[in-house]
């Protein structure tokens, strides 16, 4: 399943991270994933972040079931991998879409 998010320029989440140069904080990236997996709560078994998310940029989650419930995850943006890693956890209550998000199967 592939999730599509753009994160606008007066997201919450911005101002102070970073002054003079805004950066999306981790941790919003990572709620996204957990909300486009369906998962309400959860345990991060990996992540990397391996380039910085900015305003305007729209970003791609791709999930992936893996072996023993596990869930295998990589976000995108401009065409380059933002952030990749793997977590577990159990379903979230229905119709709890990631905000601004379109999804769509692939």
């Amino acid at each position: 399943m592939t999730t599509r998010f753009e994160v606008p320029a007066e997201h919450p989440a911005l101002p102070g991270h970073f002054p003079g140069r805004p950066i999306l904080p981790g941790v919003v990236l990572l709620d996204a994933v957990l909300q486009a997996a369906g998962l309400g709560q959860a345990t991060l078994l990996r992540a990397k972040f391996t380039a910085p998310v900015l305003p305007g940029d729209a970003v791609e989650i791709s999930l992936a079931p893996r072996a023993g419930g596990r869930i295998g995850f990589t976000c995108a943006s401009g065409g380059r991998t933002v952030l990749s890693g793997e977590l577990a956890g159990q379903a979230a209550p229905q119709g709890e879409p990631v905000p601004g998000a379109s999804a769509r199967d692939e």
